[in-house]
């Protein structure tokens, strides 16, 4: 039989001094089995980082043709598709014709690193896309603050990321391997 997806409740402020966004989200976050804490909470993460109104998380791990947050404008249209790990070239190049941008959260530490040196030159081409990788100290805190029910608040000024849960703090250092040209 399969297992089912447990269901976490986060309460997620934002307050994005860059991009001028203060907002809070009150998110039902279904956890694949087969997800880990730290993937998870990197999912949180990129959502906060892409905070907008009409930002929503897909069906995620279990559809391939489906980024893991995406943000649809009203007519339909894809205008951000946000992958997290190591996608393959053919879903960066696929996503990046779909998506107006496109954005992928790396993290794992050698093996991201190891992905993007192989697929750093097949990228070049794509302006609209975005690389961005959180070092593995940083996600394997986070990870550590994963509970069913979370009250998380997210600053972010200057690039800088500051996550509390409770009454901890994670810094998360967002690494940008590609910027997108527009």
């Amino acid at each position: 039989m399969a297992q089912k997806a447990t269901i976490y409740k986060v309460e997620l402020s934002v307050s994005d001094m860059d991009r001028h966004y203060y907002e809070t989200h009150n998110l039902t976050v279904a956890k694949h089995p087969s997800e880990t804490d730290e993937r998870l909470m990197v999912r949180i993460l990129a959502f906060a980082l892409n905070a907008h109104e009409k930002l929503e998380f897909s069906r995620g791990i279990s559809t391939d043709d489906e980024p893991d947050i995406w943000q649809k404008s009203l007519s339909g249209e894809l205008e951000l598709w946000v992958s997290l790990g190591l996608p393959s070239e053919k879903i960066v190049r696929q996503s990046c014709g779909k998506a107006k941008k496109v954005v992928v959260y790396c993290y794992g530490g050698r093996t991201a690193e190891m992905w993007w040196e192989k697929i750093q030159n097949k990228t070049t081409r794509f302006d609209n896309l975005q690389v961005i990788n959180f070092s593995e100290k940083d996600t394997s805190e986070l990870a550590l603050q994963a509970s069913r029910s979370m009250r998380l608040q997210v600053n972010i000024q200057d690039g800088d990321v500051m996550v509390s849960v409770d009454s901890s703090i994670v810094y998360v250092t967002q690494i940008k391997w590609k910027s997108a040209d527009h």
